[in-house]
């Protein structure tokens, strides 16, 4: 049933295409992260590290736009690994950081490698400009507040 309504009919669609779109492409993307038995949080957390440093657990989670609990999780399982290790910070015992191990950083820099080529390949469907406004349109979109 379509709406009748031309601006909620333009919304919905351009909202399907949106989501059709982030979806496809991040399976594409995914497969790389897939083959090297990885999540996509799981990469998230990875990649935060890598450019980012030792961060604490809800920094993490701010980064990847995941609840601190999901992250506890996602950390646990890539510590099973022996990817990463959490230490604590002498001045405040409390306080824990997650930083890669050395095989966590060997894995993290060959897996980025791919879905950085991987990424740059998606993209390559769109111009230069093309690509510029719609990481202009996304950001406008991504920081709307919300106005009920």
């Amino acid at each position: 049933m379509k709406p009748t309504d031309t601006t909620t009919y333009r919304a919905l669609n351009t909202y399907t295409k949106l989501m059709r779109a982030a979806e496809s492409v991040t399976s594409r993307v995914g497969r790389n992260m897939a083959a090297a038995d990885l999540t996509i949080s799981q990469f998230g957390v990875l990649e935060a590290l890598l450019h980012k440093g030792p961060l604490c657990q809800r920094d993490i989670a701010a980064k990847i736009l995941k609840s601190t609990g999901n992250i506890t999780l996602v950390i646990d399982n890539l510590e099973k690994r022996g990817l990463v290790r959490r230490e604590r910070i002498n001045e405040d015992r409390r306080y824990l950081t997650i930083q890669l191990t050395d095989h966590g950083l060997e894995l993290i820099h060959e897996v980025f490698a791919r879905v950085e080529a991987a990424i740059v390949a998606e993209m390559k469907v769109l111009t230069h400009d093309e690509q510029e406004t719609l990481g202009t349109l996304c950001k406008k979109l991504g920081l709307r507040e919300g106005r009920g």
